[in-house]
């Protein structure tokens, strides 16, 4: 049974979610995280919708989502992003996976896998490791260097504070991230194209 609080969307978790893939009333399930990350994996029948192209053409998908929506990311944090955008946009019936992909693939669900990508999540790891590591080490040779660190320290921080990451914004764009092709006439079509309770491999 999904749950809600208040300011926070409907979800469902993996076992949840499981049963009603079972039971022939699939949801529209929308993974929205780059489509590098869903190459690597996602549920089968799961449509890549990511993030960012899902706000800017959110009017043109809500043509094409009559039915149950359930929102994937890798945690939950960009689903439910993606939740607020399109309850903002007048789609009801929506509901995010807990724990995202993460949690799916803990619980032994089914996966389709492609070739292996580092997550988004890591990679902003990765970028504001490296570049607070270079800027302290550098300011012992550049005087103020040392202020870079600390604005990607407050970026970060500003970053937990209001649930969204300008730095992942960036690096989802990169053409490790953008993988297969995903533009918005691809996603229309396959949500066009397919029957209520089905979905795409």
């Amino acid at each position: 049974m999904s749950t809600t609080e208040p300011n926070r969307p409907a979800v469902l978790d993996a076992a949840q979610l499981r049963r009603l893939l079972d039971s022939g009333r699939a949801p529209r399930i929308l993974d929205v995280r780059t489509p590098g990350e869903f190459e690597s994996s996602h549920i089968p029948g799961a449509y890549n919708v990511p993030l960012d192209l899902l706000r800017e053409h959110r009017a043109e998908l809500l043509a094409h989502l009559d039915d149950d929506v359930v929102l994937v990311c890798r945690s939950g944090a960009r689903a439910a992003q993606a939740e607020q955008t399109l309850a903002r946009a007048g789609l009801p019936n929506l509901k995010v996976l807990d724990g995202g992909i993460l949690a799916w693939q803990a619980a032994h669900a089914p996966v389709k896998r492609g070739r292996p990508r580092w997550d988004l999540e890591r990679q902003v790891r990765l970028v504001a490791g490296t570049i607070v590591l270079a800027a302290v080490l550098l300011s012992v040779a550049v005087p103020g260097a040392q202020w870079v660190a600390a604005a990607i320290g407050a970026g970060l921080a500003v970053a937990a504070l209001t649930n969204t990451c300008a730095m992942g914004l960036v690096l989802s764009r990169l053409p490790y991230n953008r993988g297969a092709a995903c533009d918005l006439d691809t996603i229309v079509g396959q949500l066009r194209d397919a029957s209520p309770a089905g979905g795409r491999a």
